[in-house]
């Protein structure tokens, strides 16, 4: 790599760690003031301050895409205001070599993105949720507002917290007949992994005959079912924040079960085919700054950063469910934007000559 490449990449790269830090850093200055209402004895400020930390990575993966854009126009944007870029091309530097040196930081972006959309991000938010689910549990009774539900067969399961280690809290489940009628309802305050299954302790169950009820309570209940704590782990997170490989291997359970696993599918190519969508929208902004945006400041780039970023994040999120509704590929409803954009930076790249 030359000088100049190097030149380039820096203040490319520096833009978009500058962009990226302010970004993450708003947001958790408003999930900061979100969690205040949620705080209690248990749940403190300490807690709170631990939880914040560990969704850091989630939240960095989700605002990659966004800061390239912007990061890209306003370093790249830097070098175009002070003539910079003029000199290179009237050196020899073309503007192809100029957009070559642009993507080299950007496949490390893109690498480093999905890295951490497989390996660092899914396990630090299930911990924070999982740790702030027990962390907000008063008399042993958790929040029904925290957890996931999950059809089993003839069996709906909500469970409110799901720890690393395969410890699970505060498991409701409610077992139906073929004919939908509830026949029996149970609710264990804790469950551990075991060999053939899960071992509940703390039960309180009713069984239902008719027009009478039974309840009991046992100290302690097996529960065989096919989720295992991997697949617990999953339900327990948005299908956003999983793994490329969580969201893959829950899909196909989803499929064994009989479940339509199209929201699953959606966020599987949408992680996966997340670096091709970075390099669509750094394209894009490269063809801005040899285009439209060549002669404009440095807060109307930011400006159109953020309104291309929002409008393909809208574009993927309407396109979503409405894959769902029509009936056609999520995978196509993750392309098209990407195509979209493909097609619109290569189209004023050669206009710009």
């Amino acid at each position: 790599m030359g000088k100049l490449d190097r030149y380039i990449a820096g203040q490319v790269l520096a833009a978009i760690a500058v962009v990226l830090l302010i970004v993450v850093g708003l947001d958790l200055l408003t999930a900061l003031v979100d969690e205040l209402d949620r705080l209690s004895e248990r749940y403190n400020f300490l807690s709170m301050l631990a939880y914040l930390l560990l969704t850091v990575p989630r939240r960095l993966y989700e605002f990659i895409p966004l800061s390239a854009l912007v990061g890209c126009l306003v370093g790249l944007g830097t070098l175009a205001s002070q003539s910079e870029l003029t000199v290179m091309r009237a050196a020899g530097f073309s503007t192809a070599r100029i957009v070559l040196a642009v993507f080299k930081p950007v496949l490390l972006l893109m690498l480093f993105a999905l890295l951490l959309g497989q390996y660092i991000a899914p396990v630090t938010e299930q911990y924070a949720l999982g740790k702030r689910a027990v962390a907000m549990a008063e008399d042993g009774m958790l929040h029904a507002g925290e957890g996931a539900w999950h059809r089993d067969g003839n069996e709906f399961v909500h469970i409110a917290a799901v720890e690393p280690d395969g410890v699970i809290h505060g498991v409701t489940r409610y077992q139906f007949d073929d004919q939908h009628r509830l026949v029996r309802s149970s609710y264990a305050r804790r469950g551990e992994a075991s060999a053939d299954g899960w071992l509940l302790t703390d039960v309180a169950q009713t069984q239902l005959d008719g027009e009478r009820t039974l309840a009991n309570s046992l100290e302690r209940e097996r529960w065989q079912t096919a989720l295992t704590p991997e697949l617990l782990a999953v339900i327990i997170v948005k299908p956003e924040d999983l793994s490329i490989s969580g969201l893959w291997s829950y899909a196909s359970y989803l499929l064994d079960q009989g479940i339509n696993p199209d929201v699953y599918l959606l966020a599987f190519w949408n992680k996966l085919l997340q670096p091709l969508s970075i390099g669509a929208l750094v394209l894009v902004a490269v063809s801005f700054i040899f285009g439209p945006l060549r002669n404009v400041t440095v807060g109307q780039r930011v400006v159109a950063g953020v309104i291309v970023g929002l409008a393909f994040k809208f574009a993927q999120d309407m396109l979503g469910p409405a894959s769902s509704v029509f009936g056609f590929s999520p995978l196509l409803a993750v392309l098209l934007p990407v195509i979209i954009c493909l097609l619109a930076g290569v189209v004023l790249l050669k206009r710009a000559g």
